[in-house]
């Protein structure tokens, strides 16, 4: 597994409590990377001014600087491209029954 999987698998332990559905089968997750200081996380959330919003981001901090050895981690929330439910995989598409 290379870093930027371990990474992601890290992720999974963040929930979007109001749907039970992890950052990155949410597909809000849209890029990770570690650096030699930091570790970077740029994604969105399903809906502008989300009321989790601090939430997420400061799970997201949580887990990383938990699990790795970077207590630097900088989580940029952005809103392009704006999240769609047809960025989910197919596991969350079924837990939330979308079609």
């Amino acid at each position: 597994m290379d870093g930027t999987e371990r990474l992601l698998e890290l992720l999974k332990e963040v929930y979007d409590p109001e749907l039970g559905v992890n950052v990155v089968d949410l597909g809000s997750v849209y890029e990770v990377r570690e650096e030699a200081e930091r570790i970077y996380v740029r994604m969105t959330l399903t809906t502008p001014g989300c009321p989790i919003h601090d939430t997420i981001a400061g799970a997201v901090k949580w887990v990383m600087a938990e699990n790795t050895d970077k207590k630097n981690v900088d989580v940029d929330i952005v809103w392009e491209p704006k999240w769609t439910p047809r960025m989910m995989s197919e596991e969350a598409k079924d837990m939330l029954g979308y079609f």
